[in-house]
């Protein structure tokens, strides 16, 4: 699983025009699940990011973890992208659908993240908080 973390004030996604979900201050996740991931690789991804130390403290040193801050989470295979022949990405390393919905399920719901729709086009808005963005793999 690979996950780009984005510390945001606000952020939502819609797809056809509606709005599928918004949240106010905490983290955006971009997650992509691999071809052989499995339940192990989903918690750990997300305890991890619950854990992440990516929020000011009162001296203003990023020390502090999610908390009760908000995430939204919109599944994002293009992560597992291949650029290094051609120009045309290849996206073999990405997990069929039928396998990484319910692990993107899974996440979701042990991150408690309000989500986009899986395997939709949708439209993602953010607003960052400051220049924290992290990539992590498990």
């Amino acid at each position: 699983m690979r996950a780009l973390v984005q510390r945001v004030s606000s952020a939502s996604v819609s797809a056809g025009g509606q709005e599928l979900a918004a949240i106010g201050p905490g983290i955006l996740v971009l997650l992509a699940v691999a071809d052989g991931d499995g339940e192990a690789e989903a918690d750990r991804l997300a305890e991890k990011i619950r854990a992440l130390r990516v929020f000011d403290d009162g001296a203003g040193k990023m020390n502090e973890a999610l908390g009760g801050r908000e995430v939204l989470c919109v599944s994002q295979f293009t992560l597992y992208a291949e650029t290094g022949k051609g120009n045309r990405p290849s996206f073999g390393r990405a997990a069929a659908p039928d396998a990484a919905e319910p692990l993107y399920e899974r996440f979701c719901e042990r991150l408690g993240a309000r989500r986009g729709a899986f395997g939709a086009r949708m439209a993602v808005e953010l607003v960052n908080d400051g220049p924290v963005t992290l990539m992590l793999d498990v």
